[in-house]
């Protein structure tokens, strides 16, 4: 199946970029960024900022832009059955150049999992320096830590500033 990652989320004031891989099946049929119900990553940035979780989209990004976070996945376009990272063939990048360079405020880089780090390092060729850091996947599909071990990990964010 041929998959396409969604528009950023993000603001001339962004100072923080995350990054996925490619939007899940669920949240491409949702047209959301982290739209399957049993991935955290809205429920760690709802903590991490001290708000009222919320399901609703426009709240979720809000939050984001409210606290100058921006959002994206590395890449624009793959061929992929199913969600898994795993499953990612005949990948191509967002393009990085453009989007940082319209975003002079970013200077830290998360990335959501391994996944997306590697895909970054692969194709993405920095012009300027970045405080580049991985942190544990907020999908299901990882299991290998808990909830709140994972959360801890997604707290940097409050340092950042």
């Amino acid at each position: 199946m041929k998959s396409f990652s969604f528009s950023p989320i993000s603001s001339p004031n962004s100072n923080i970029l995350i990054l996925g891989t490619m939007p899940g099946t669920k949240s491409l049929e949702l047209n959301q960024y982290y739209g399957h119900c049993q991935n955290n990553f809205w429920k760690f940035l709802f903590t991490i900022f001290n708000e009222d979780f919320s399901t609703d989209y426009e709240i979720r990004k809000k939050l984001l832009l409210k606290n100058n976070v921006a959002l994206w996945d590395v890449l624009q376009y793959c061929d992929r059955v199913g969600s898994l990272d795993s499953a990612i063939k005949n990948e191509i990048a967002n393009d990085f150049e453009t989007f940082l360079k319209n975003h002079p405020n970013i200077k830290t880089i998360l990335f959501n999992g391994q996944k997306a780090a590697a895909f970054f390092k692969k194709y993405v060729h920095l012009q300027k320096e970045y405080n580049l850091i991985t942190l544990p996947s907020t999908s299901p599909a990882n299991a290998s830590k808990t909830y709140q071990s994972k959360l801890e990990e997604w707290k940097i964010i409050r340092s950042l500033y």
